[in-house]
């Protein structure tokens, strides 16, 4: 699902994120008309698995929201999703957030042009 308000574009996958479920993100990334200053938030609320195959939309989405000159965050991260990203040290390449709502509440707290 994907939601577009205020320059916010929202991902919610569900399930698992490996080959199959990336493949499904990843389209979905593919298809939002960039347009510069935007945030992309993905929330993985609903995701309850995530392997190395899973890692790769994250990364390419990452790649396209920097070059269009937006920013991607990920928010609602389990346990086991936490552990993939610092096992593979993305956690400190991805702004990563406990909720959604502490993007917004972080971002005005450090000055942090958030559209919207």
């Amino acid at each position: 699902m994907i939601t577009q308000e205020c320059q916010v574009i929202l991902f919610k996958p569900q399930g698992s994120i490996d080959l199959e479920g990336g493949k499904a993100l990843s389209e979905q990334m593919a298809n939002v008309k960039t347009q510069r200053d935007q945030l992309w938030v993905i929330d993985l609320a609903e995701v309850d698995f995530m392997d190395s195959s899973g890692l790769v939309p994250l990364v390419k989405g990452l790649k396209v929201a920097r070059q269009s000159g937006c920013r991607l965050v990920i928010c609602n991260c389990s346990a086991s999703v936490r552990l993939i990203l610092e096992l593979t040290q993305l956690d400190s390449v991805f702004d990563i957030f406990d909720t959604y709502e502490d993007i917004f509440t972080i971002a005005k707290d450090t000055n942090l042009v958030v559209l919207g």
